[in-house]
């Protein structure tokens, strides 16, 4: 593999399905699925991966991904409550069967991996993304998060739960530097990951954007200490078998 074809299994681009896909002579890793009609995100779906398959020397196909938290963002993708209104449910059943739709409706267009869900904690009401995620409660938001993450991975979808750790900043600032004890990190603000990645199985993870305590949250040790104890044998943040987004 030389650098640049390294470079970008990589790599992955938010809107950039449409085109040729001869642009990609190098292979890609990743693409987002722009919202489009399902006939035509099959019909580039499937022209990108012949290319991939065989035109790139290395012939390997991308993973299409694309947002899910209340139904697959796709024209005549079924829509669902908000997050925070399916966690008014206080139903795990009903968050499987939301799930499992949209699993399948991202199989049928070549979806597969969802930027889903959000298990952060709407810790201040001002948060401009509190509608994104199951609401305040850790032990809601570990159960519903688990729930369907699970249901995506069953059905051959990686589940995305989002965003490690902490982004609920100052004043209710979205990924705004964090200031956190490390009790209050492991206790409230971990559970629904460690939970998501062994009740759920997932296979990915968002990172948050901001800091931690002055360090990224992508290299904090708290961070990296709280993926290693969700692993039956812990070792290293590489995580084999899952992807860090």
């Amino acid at each position: 593999m030389t650098p640049r074809e390294k470079f970008w299994q990589l790599f992955m681009l938010a809107g950039e399905d449409g085109g040729d896909p001869a642009r990609f002579r190098d292979g890609v890793f990743g693409l987002q699925l722009s919202e489009q009609e399902p006939a035509e995100a099959r019909r580039r779906g499937a022209a990108l991966q012949r290319h991939l398959r065989e035109h790139t020397r290395l012939g390997i196909p991308a993973l299409l991904f694309a947002e899910g938290l209340h139904g697959l963002v796709q024209h005549e993708a079924t829509v669902f409550p908000q997050a925070v209104g399916l966690a008014a449910s206080f139903d795990t059943t009903l968050l499987r069967q939301v799930a499992e739709v949209i699993a399948g409706e991202s199989r049928a267009v070549g979806v597969r991996q969802l930027l889903s869900p959000v298990v952060n904690l709407a810790t201040d009401g001002r948060w401009g993304r509190t509608e994104e995620s199951y609401g305040e409660d850790p032990v809601l938001s570990t159960a519903l998060g688990a729930a369907f993450v699970r249901t995506c991975e069953e059905r051959g979808v990686i589940a995305t739960p989002k965003h490690f750790v902490a982004n609920v900043g100052e004043g209710g600032r979205d990924s705004y530097p964090v200031e956190e004890s490390e009790r209050r990190l492991r206790e409230i603000h971990c559970p629904p990951f460690q939970a998501c990645l062994q009740a759920g199985g997932a296979r990915s993870l968002m990172t948050s954007y901001n800091s931690l305590d002055g360090s990224p949250c992508s290299a904090s040790l708290v961070c990296r200490s709280s993926l290693n104890s969700s692993r039956k044998r812990p070792r290293s943040l590489s995580l084999p078998g899952r992807l860090l987004v």
